[in-house]
């Protein structure tokens, strides 16, 4: 039976002892994740924009094998969730509370 590498089991009392809230930490960290995420889909993007065709013909697809070891490389990276709570766990996430009441 193979193992998915991918699924960790975490400590939720290590999650939540950074902010005092697991709710809280789990919020943190979802917004790194979509940080990570959206900078993967922007890199990705450029590299492959470098093969697009100009002709829009759908008989003729070509497969060129370095936009594919590209994408194979963005597929074997780890998923943005566990960069993110990896990241958290280790002290490398800044965030801060914005405040509710404006002293005037």
């Amino acid at each position: 039976m193979a193992t998915n590498q991918s699924i960790i089991t975490r400590d939720n009392d290590k999650i939540a002892a950074q902010t005092g809230n697991l709710y809280e930490s789990v919020s943190i960290i979802s917004k790194r994740a979509r940080q990570i995420s959206t900078k993967n889909k922007e890199e990705l993007s450029n590299k492959l924009s470098e093969f697009v065709s100009a002709v829009d013909n759908l008989e003729e697809v070509f497969e060129n094998r370095e936009q594919i070891e590209i994408s194979k490389f963005y597929e074997r990276m780890p998923k943005p969730t566990s960069t993110a709570t990896d990241e958290f766990l280790e002290g490398k996430v800044y965030w801060r509370y914005n405040d509710e009441d404006p002293q005037v």
